[in-house]
Order: C-alpha cells, then sequence, then structure tokens
C-alpha cells in the first residue's frame, strides 16, 4: 500500500506544479482592461471568447486529474491497515500504582484564645 500512496502522491506533486506553471503562463482575460479606456480597443473589453485554446483545455483536465489525486490520497490515508493497537489508549500500557496506606487522622485541639498561635515559626 505504501507504494501505490507515494506513486500517487507523486503524480499529485507533478500535477499541482503543471498546474500552477500553466495558470502563469495563461494571457488573463482582463488584462487588456487598462489599455481598453481611451486607446480604441473597448470592443475587447469584454468580449466574447472564443474557443477554450490548448493551455485552458490542459489547465483543465490538469484540475480534474488534481482532484481524482486528491480524492484517491485522502482514500488511501484513510483505509491503511493499522498495525498492532487500534488507537494510542490502547497501545499505552496499564501501569500498576501503588497505593499509599493512609495516614492516622490526629485531631487537631481546639484553637484557644492565646496570641502565641498568631506568631509564625
Amino acid at each position: 500500500m505504501g507504494i501505490v500512496f507515494s506513486l500517487v502522491l507523486s503524480v499529485h506533486v507533478l500535477v499541482g506544479i503543471g498546474i500552477i506553471v500553466l495558470v502563469l503562463l495563461q494571457h488573463g482575460k482582463g488584462a487588456d482592461m487598462g489599455a481598453a479606456f481611451g486607446s480604441g480597443a473597448s470592443g475587447s473589453l469584454f468580449g466574447s471568447s472564443g474557443s477554450a485554446n490548448f493551455l485552458s483545455r490542459t489547465t483543465a483536465v490538469l484540475a480534474a486529474v488534481f482532484f481524482c489525486t486528491s480524492l484517491a490520497l485522502s482514500y488511501l490515508a484513510t483505509n491503511q491497515p493499522r498495525s498492532g493497537a487500534s488507537s494510542v489508549l490502547d497501545a499505552a500500557k496499564s501501569v500498576a500504582v501503588p497505593v499509599a496506606p493512609e495516614a492516622p487522622k490526629t485531631e487537631t485541639p481546639a484553637p484557644t484564645d492565646s496570641k502565641a498561635a498568631d506568631i509564625p515559626k
């Protein structure tokens, strides 16, 4: 199971890097907005985008692969066979703590009206 997890994780990282590169290479739709005011190119400000080009289609495919690898990683991480105990508390060994015997209770004398009890020792 570890080899499959490593393989899916490697594909996931590479696809993530590919998405980052493709998004940075693409030309934004609103990039000509500043040039549109006063330059006569106002028709391209919010014009139709036309058919999708190679970069946008590749980005969509990589995004779908990224989504699938994310789901696969979450499935593989939660369904790995557990070795040994099922939790940390089950793995902890119970240690017998000796109980100290109770000390005999002594009665304290009743307070007197003496000022000697107020002096710190």
